[in-house]
């Protein structure tokens, strides 16, 4: 800082040092969001299509069916914890080294599930492996969305956090694209036999390659400018989660049913609509996971263009009108998925892909600005694992008990899901925001959006 308080003038090389930076840091944290929902998602698919019938037979393959999804949510289940756990360490020893523990621990266990014994191999030993290493995953990735939005927000230019944050949430629809892209092709090339015996642990595998890119990529990025301010105030809180709760307890609740409408959208569409359409409505499953990735393009399209646009117009504007369209959207999408058409499939999938994006896209740089950088890890992680935990890991398990007791009806899951956007809504204009008072992030008082 200069004698009167103003940070010194920068130098071109040091401004082009620091949108290099910020750069890099981007880059890691989207391959990390790649990762993560490559991992999730191709958990999600594989436990629609067999994991039921290789970890979990049983005589009736509807239990089957549900007992997969069941462990599906398990993940989400512990992704709160993950947060609590990770993002204490994030806020107290940085974003880089918890972003590098993560990552490796997330992608490790994808690898292993790849590797596992089945039901017919070990007996119950199969499933309780499997439901133990997907507990390990959700505890990773419950620490890695944090870390990795904060790494680009926090280096990106104020003009651009919103941009930026979207582009690490683009990791999502890249992520299902990659994993039902290699599920699809799998089914279209595999008998049923050798996609039982086999086949169904290649995508596993193959997340191996994205963790040593994400690795290579995050050994070089360097810490972020808010979190370095905070260790040279020594200012770091000794309990977050705890300061978190306790000081911003609206934000937390806020951030829960905003990403609940997101993230219901896109795992009832992900998971159980694969399902749905493939065993009731009789369609081709590969067909199916094919809509699912035309939805995760249009989502990928949206996502950008609406974290662009929330810097110009204001991330909680963009995020209503997303969720008025959603409101809108809800019976029509299930509307058309009932007419057993492929063109009705692709139109429904394709536009909920475009909502989902739109959702999803702001949510990094909002979130930011809820909590002061010394609890931002913190923060925004139990914010939005509760809200992927209720939306998105029960969302599926949520949409099946409801056509199940309704007679194979979908409209209950449409009412489901416009009751999730209205509670959005209401949190996105209600909630308080606090205002950036240094550029370290730090926090004046809440006030009324």
């Amino acid at each position: 800082m200069n004698s009167n308080g103003t940070p010194p003038t920068m130098t071109p090389e040091d401004t082009a040092a620091r949108a290099r930076t910020a750069r890099t840091a981007v880059a890691a944290s989207t391959v990390g969001s790649i990762l993560e929902y490559y991992d999730f998602f191709v958990f999600g698919t594989l436990s629609a299509l067999v994991l039921g019938e290789l970890f979990f037979p049983t005589d009736d393959p509807a239990v089957s069916a549900l007992l997969s999804l069941l462990s599906f949510a398990v993940g989400f289940v512990a992704r709160p914890l993950g947060g609590i756990l990770l993002g204490h360490f994030g806020d107290r020893v940085g974003r880089k080294p918890l972003l590098l523990f993560t990552f490796l621990l997330t992608g490790t266990v994808t690898v292993l599930i790849g590797f596992l014994p089945t039901y017919a191999q070990i007996g119950l030993a199969a499933p309780l492996l499997l439901v133990a290493l997907r507990i390990l995953q959700g505890i990773g990735i419950g620490g890695e969305w944090g870390g990795a939005a904060l790494l680009a927000v926090e280096h990106a230019p104020e003009s651009k956090k919103g941009l930026y944050g979207s582009l690490v949430q683009a990791g999502a629809p890249v992520g299902v694209i990659l994993s039902s892209g290699s599920v699809a092709l799998l089914t279209a090339l595999l008998s049923d036999e050798q996609m039982l015996a086999w086949g169904w642990r290649l995508p596993f595998l193959a997340s191996a390659l994205l963790l040593l890119v994400g690795l290579f990529l995050r050994f070089k990025v360097a810490e972020t400018p808010a979190f370095t301010k905070v260790k040279d105030e020594r200012a770091e809180t000794r309990l977050p989660v705890w300061q978190a709760v306790r000081n911003y307890p609206r934000q937390i609740v806020a951030a829960v049913l905003i990403h609940m409408s997101d993230t219901t959208v896109g795992l009832i569409q992900g998971v159980f609509v694969l399902g749905y359409a493939s065993t009731v409505l009789g369609m081709d499953p590969t067909i199916v996971l094919l809509a699912n990735i035309f939805s995760s393009a249009t989502n990928l399209v949206a996502t950008p263009f609406a974290g662009a646009l929330g810097d110009r117009i204001g991330q909680r504007r963009v995020m209503s009108i997303g969720l008025v369209a959603l409101v809108l959207w809800a019976f029509p999408m299930f509307w058309l998925i009932g007419t057993g058409t492929v063109g009705g499939l692709f139109l429904s999938t394709g536009v909920s892909g475009v909502l989902v994006g739109w959702l999803f896209a702001g949510q990094a740089s909002l979130f930011a600005t809820f909590f002061p950088a010394e609890v931002r890890y913190s923060g925004m992680s139990l914010g939005f694992q509760i809200g992927t935990v209720v939306g998105g890991g029960f969302g599926p398990v949520v949409a099946q008990a409801l056509t199940g007791a309704s007679g194979g009806a979908t409209w209950p899951v449409a009412l489901y899901v416009l009751v999730v956007a209205v509670a959005a809504l209401v949190a996105t204009r209600t909630t308080p925001r606090a205002e950036p008072t240094e550029t370290t992030g730090r926090q004046a008082a809440p006030r009324p959006s």
